[in-house]
This record gives structure tokens, sequence and C-alpha cells, in this order.
């Protein structure tokens, strides 16, 4: 990115609702710890033993990390289906999409990008001096890649849930390979659902992070996967101990816990269903296969909404930030008692 991006961007920002007065995206995640906080969607609950993985890295963290980060790739390449060596470790999955960006994108230059979605793929686009070309999510598989540097997929999209068909969704992919367009495929959700990750797929840029399944979102754990000239460029770009000691020991121990993975799966799929049945007899629910249900209001504002959730000590995440959603409320799917709190405070 350069100066003169950056400053397009705060410009932006004075003008277009989906941005920020300094040109940042909206997010979830209340700053009120009084609050039962429905409006970031990570996992309620942690893999057993992770304060102890993390204590014990202490000692590590007083020296740099080794910069291969060998462990790290190894049980996350094994997670996904790659190669260790595609494997490339990122303070979150949010750098994972930056570094795709920056090492693809060029200044005036296009990219397809989803909506309604993640506000952050259409900020980092611009600060590259590109410019989005915002598709429909529902029919982003249809476009054509052939003009554009990048397309980029969110699987499950955020915020409406969708997962796509994986046989589309590899069909796709392959279309932009053979015109020479980087598919970015977002998988922060993937993990909660047992779909294929496109991970290690010719022409493809996967982006990874394990704080939205594990419940660690402060931990900054994530990564890109790729491979060819695009493996390349990241491994050329990619900065030194891109990921702290204390989060690759823990993503490590995360990436073993296939007992959690499997409780968590299950726990989303039937409190999700439970969730939309209740939510449904007041709103318009979107179907979603990701921890989290996106809904219509249209019996009061959004606004009254939130501050009636507010006032019974529930977030909720206002989704008209998102491009193209007008009257919508994003909620997480968390453990049973506290969704039950939740379906209480919105009368349902």
């Amino acid at each position: 990115m350069d100066p003169d991006s950056v400053d397009r961007l705060r410009t932006l920002g004075e003008t277009d609702p989906h941005f920020d007065a300094d040109g940042r995206v909206p997010h979830g995640s209340s700053d009120d710890r009084e609050l039962l906080d429905f409006s970031a969607n990570t996992n309620p609950r942690v893999p057993p033993g992770s304060a102890r993985v993390f204590s014990s890295a202490f000692a590590a963290a007083r020296s740099y990390p080794a910069d291969d980060y060998l462990p790290f790739r190894t049980t996350a390449a094994e997670f996904v289906g790659c190669d260790p060596v595609q494997v490339i470790p990122t303070a979150g999955g949010l750098e994972a999409i930056r570094l795709a960006i920056q090492t693809t994108v060029r200044a005036d230059e296009s990219v397809l990008v989803p909506a309604p979605s993640f506000g952050e793929y259409a900020r980092e686009v611009r600060l590259q001096g590109a410019e989005p070309e915002f598709v429909d999510q529902n029919g982003i598989l249809d476009s054509d890649p052939a003009s554009h540097a990048m397309a980029i997929v969110c699987n499950p999209n955020n915020p409406t849930g969708q997962s796509y068909d994986a046989e589309d969704l590899r069909t796709f992919a392959d279309r932009c390979r053979e015109h020479g367009t980087t598919l970015l495929a977002d998988e922060a959700f993937l993990g909660f659902t047992d779909q294929p990750s496109l991970a290690g797929r010719e022409g493809v840029v996967v982006a990874r992070s394990l704080t939205k399944l594990f419940g660690l979102p402060g931990v900054r754990m994530g990564y890109a996967v790729a491979s060819g000239d695009a493996l390349d460029r990241l491994t050329t770009a990619r900065r030194a101990w891109s990921m702290s000691e204390p989060a690759a020991a823990l993503g490590e121990h995360c990436y073993r816990q296939e007992e959690f993975v499997a409780e968590t799966r299950d726990r989303v799929e039937t409190e999700r269903e439970r969730m939309r049945d209740r939510l449904s007899a007041r709103f318009d629910v979107f179907p979603s296969d990701a921890p989290f249900l996106l809904f219509e209001v249209s019996d009061v504002s959004v606004d009254e909404l939130l501050s009636t959730a507010r006032e019974r000590g529930i977030a909720l995440r206002d989704a008209r930030s998102f491009r193209g959603l007008d009257s919508h409320v994003r909620v997480a799917v968390r453990t049973e008692q506290q969704n039950d709190r939740l379906l209480a405070a919105l009368d349902v």
C-alpha cells in the first residue's frame, strides 16, 4: 500500500457508512464486559488444556521464535489437508488476507468482492490503490473472473452463513486459474463444518483463522495456504517472526483437539437450528452453516431492537454496516443456556 491509498480511504470513510471516519471497518464484539456478547461469533468454549499450554509458553516468549514454525505448520497442514511447506503462519486470519492481497493486487486493478460480506476485503483492496467490484455473494461463483486480478469468496459467508457447494467452488477456482486470476478463499468459519478446504489447490490462496473455532481471538492465530508463484510471493513478503511463540504453541495444541472440534460442530449445528426455529417466529432468518444467524427486522427498528436487547444485558451485531443490509441483525450461536437468554431477550 502507499500513503495516497491510505489518504483516499480516510476520505472515503467520511461519506461511506461502511467505513468509520478513519477508514476502518466496523466489527462485532462489545467492549462492555457486563453484557452477554452475541455480536462476536467466536466459540464460547476453548479446548481443554489451553491455559496450561499458553502459560507454559511464557519462557519461550522471552526469545525469538524459530522462524520456520514447523510444529505449527505440520499440525495446520494435517487439519486442512495440504503440505506443511504451503502453510504461511500469520498473526490472525486478517493478516493472512492482507498479505494475500498485498502480494497479488496492483494499483488500478480490480477485485471481485462478495456483498454482503466481511468489510475488510474492500478495505484491503482499496489500501492497495485497487478497486473492489461488488457481486452478490449468492452469485459470485457465476461471475467472470477474466478481467480481475483477484476474486474473493468467504466460505461460509459472513454475515449470511451460506456455504458454497464444494464442487461449484472448485469449478470456480479452476476457472479463475485459467484466466490468471488468484482466488482468495477466506475459510475462517469452515472449521465449524465438515466441508473440504481449498488449501493447496493451484491458483488459490486460503486464509484460515483458529480464533473463531477455538474461541481465542486475542491470541491472533492464523495462516495462509498457497502453492506455486503465490506461495513464493507470500514466503518472500511474510514478516519474520510473524506469529508469537505462545500463539504457535497454542495453535498446535488446538489442532490436536479432535474431540473438542467434533463436540463444537455438533453443538453449533443443534443450537443453530433450535435458535433459527425460535427466531423465525418473529424475524426473517437466513439459513446458515456458520456459528451465527442473520435475520431481518421488520416489526421494530434495528436501533430499537439493539437498545432493548442491551437493556436486557445482551449485545447484538448491527448488520447494517454490511453492504446491502439495511434492516438486519446478526447473532452468534453460543451455549444452550446463553442462547436461552438471547431468545428470551428477543421475546421469541
